[in-house]
C-alpha cells in the first residue's frame, strides 16, 4: 500500500501538524511504502519572499527527520524538484469545472480571514490532486479541513479516467477523528494562518509563554469547570496518558484549581513529551548539507516514478507524437 502526504513549509510546524499529519504518516511509513513531500509550490500562495521560503523548506526537512522519519524507508522530497507536479496540474485543470473549485471551503475561509484572493490559492486543489495522482497513492492522510481537497482529487482522477481511459488510481482518504482538528490557543483550529499555534521546536520560554496565554473563560479558582469545553483539556489529551488525564479531568470537575496552575502542568507535560525530538533537531541543524543530500536522493526516487507516469499521461491526452 502506498501512502502519500505533504506539508507546507510556510512556518515552524506546530502540534496540530505533529499529531494531525507528521507523526501519523511517519508511523505509516514504518509499515507501508510512503511518499512524503515538502509542498513548497503550495507555500508560494502565501509566502512571497524567496529567502523565507528556502529557509522554511530546509527547516521542515530537519523537523521531519528529527521526529523520526527514516529516508531509507520513505521517499522524502521537495515538491518543486519534480516538474511533473505542475505538468499534470495543467492537464487536470483543463478538465476541472469552475464550480468544483468555487465550492472548496478552504479557499472561501481563507479569503474571509483577509488573505489575498490570488489564483494560486484558488487553484490549490488541482495542484494537490496532481501531487497525489502522479504517484498512484492508495491512502492520503490529511486533517479534516483537507478532506474536501482529497474528494476533489478523486473527482478529477475519475473524470480523467472516464475521458482518456484508465490512468490513475483513485485514492482513499485517512483522517484521525481524535486529532483531525486540534484547537489553537484562541479556540479556533490551530493554524499558522491564524497565528494561534504551539510550535514544536520553539524555544522553551516562548512555548511556555504561549501555553500560559491559552484562552479561558472567567470561572474562578474554586468553581467547577467543564473540561469538554476547555482548550487546556483538549490539548492535554494529546500529551497525557489515560491515568494522568483522568486526574487532570478531576481538577476541572471538582474545582479548587485555577487555570494558571493547569496551564503550568500542561506546559511541563508538553515539554517532557517533545524533549527527545527537540534534542534530535539540534543535532540535525548542525549539518544542513547532509539534509539537502537526503532530499536530493528522495527526489531522484520520486522522479523515476513521476517520469514513467507522465509518459503515459502524455500519450493518453495526445501530447506524445
Amino acid at each position: 500500500m502506498r501512502v502519500l502526504t505533504g506539508i507546507q513549509p510556510s512556518g515552524t510546524p506546530h502540534i496540530g501538524n505533529l499529531f494531525g499529519a507528521m507523526l501519523p504518516v511517519i508511523n505509516l511509513s514504518k509499515e507501508h511504502e510512503a511518499f512524503i513531500f515538502i509542498a513548497d509550490l503550495h507555500a508560494m500562495t502565501t509566502v512571497h519572499r524567496a529567502e523565507e521560503l528556502s529557509k522554511n523548506v530546509l527547516n521542515v526537512a530537519i523537523d521531519y527527520l528529527a521526529l523520526g522519519l527514516n529516508p531509507e524507508k520513505a521517499v522524502f522530497y521537495r515538491q518543486s524538484d519534480i516538474t511533473g507536479h505542475t505538468e499534470l496540474a495543467w492537464s487536470l485543470g483543463c478538465l476541472a469545472p469552475m464550480g468544483l473549485l468555487e465550492r472548496c471551503h478552504s479557499y472561501k475561509d481563507k479569503i474571509a480571514k483577509g488573505m489575498e484572493a490570488n489564483v494560486g490559492l484558488f487553484y490549490y486543489p488541482v495542484l494537490m490532486a496532481s501531487d497525489i495522482l502522479l504517484y498512484d497513492a492508495d491512502i492520503v492522510p490529511v486533517g479534516k479541513d483537507q478532506k474536501q481537497h482529497v474528494e476533489v482529487t478523486r473527482d478529477l482522477g475519475q473524470k480523467f479516467n472516464n475521458n482518456y481511459g484508465d490512468t490513475f488510481k483513485i485514492p482513499d482518504v485517512k483522517i484521525s477523528e481524535e486529532t483531525g482538528i486540534i484547537p489553537g490557543i484562541d479556540g479556533q483550529k490551530m493554524s499558522k494562518s491564524y497565528g494561534n499555534t504551539l510550535e514544536i521546536f520553539a524555544p522553551e520560554k516562548d512555548l511556555r509563554k504561549k501555553i500560559m496565554s491559552i484562552k479561558t473563560d472567567s470561572k474562578g479558582v474554586d468553581e467547577p469547570k467543564n473540561p469538554d469545553e476547555n482548550i487546556i483539556y483538549a490539548i492535554a489529551k494529546l500529551f497525557m496518558n489515560s491515568e494522568e488525564l483522568s486526574l487532570f479531568r478531576e481538577k476541572f470537575l471538582k474545582g479548587g484549581t485555577g487555570y494558571g496552575d493547569m496551564k503550568k502542568e500542561l506546559a511541563d507535560k508538553v515539554l517532557d513529551y517533545l524533549k527527545p525530538y527537540r534534542e534530535k533537531r539540534e543535532e540535525l541543524a548542525k549539518n544542513p548539507e547532509q539534509v539537502k543530500i537526503l532530499l536530493q536522493n528522495g527526489a531522484q526516487k520520486a522522479q523515476k516514478i513521476a517520469s514513467e507516469k507522465l509518459n503515459l499521461i502524455k500519450k493518453r491526452v495526445g501530447l506524445a507524437i
